[in-house]
């Protein structure tokens, strides 16, 4: 559908206001909230990932499709109530304790956002009771850490710790990333997957969730 594509190319320029106007075209025509965010803007957000990944654009143009993409998800979570829609997943995130940085952990948030998940972003120096405690909470399926600095990041270890402590470890994959881990590192503490970037964070999640 034309009116899809247009939204969907709007939205990987991150032109707000006319991808804004052809939401309110599309709704007007009879397209359904639930189609404009499924087969318009989700795609869209897969492919800037993919752009994002292989340095083919950079924060300022994800950021700026992510408020274009912030700002017609509040236009259409309204009017989705009453579809059948159904989130790929629910991922709880956020920056370790101990660790005030939260651009990388932003970033991945959009993308796992746009890629179809349900995202609880817990923000930064969120502690291992907190992460356990959103997991319930929110039932998730997948818990994605970060951390910036070397002094942190054995914290993500004890979060793994209390997961398994909590009877919560079997129910959820865990990611980490952060500009000191390695693949090394997400193996020997156990977590299920590592990724260099935003970009792989939202298809290594999508392939954790089967």
């Amino acid at each position: 559908m034309a009116i899809l594509e247009d939204i969907g190319a709007s939205l990987l320029k991150g032109r707000a206001r006319p991808l804004m106007e052809q939401i309110n075209t599309a709704l007007s025509e009879g397209v359904s909230a639930s189609d404009i965010l499924n087969e318009g803007m989700l795609p869209s957000m897969s492919k800037l990932g993919e752009l994002f990944k292989n340095n083919q654009v950079f924060v300022p143009e994800v950021m700026r499709s992510a408020q274009a993409f912030n700002q017609a998800l509040a236009t259409l979570k309204p009017l989705m109530l009453n579809d059948a829609v159904q989130t790929r997943g629910t991922a709880v995130i956020g920056t370790v304790s101990g660790d005030k940085h939260d651009i990388g952990k932003n970033l991945v948030a959009i993308m796992l956002q746009g890629a179809g998940l349900n995202v609880i972003d817990l923000g930064s120096e969120v502690t291992a009771e907190q992460f356990c405690d959103a997991v319930v909470e929110h039932d998730a399926q997948i818990v994605a850490m970060s951390a910036l600095l070397t002094t942190t990041m054995p914290y993500q270890g004890e979060v793994i710790r209390m997961l398994e402590e909590r009877g919560l470890r079997s129910k959820v994959k865990v990611m980490v990333g952060g500009a000191p881990v390695t693949e090394e590192f997400a193996k020997s503490i156990g977590a299920d997957a590592y990724t260099p970037d935003a970009g792989s964070a939202a298809s290594r999640a999508i392939e954790l969730l089967g």
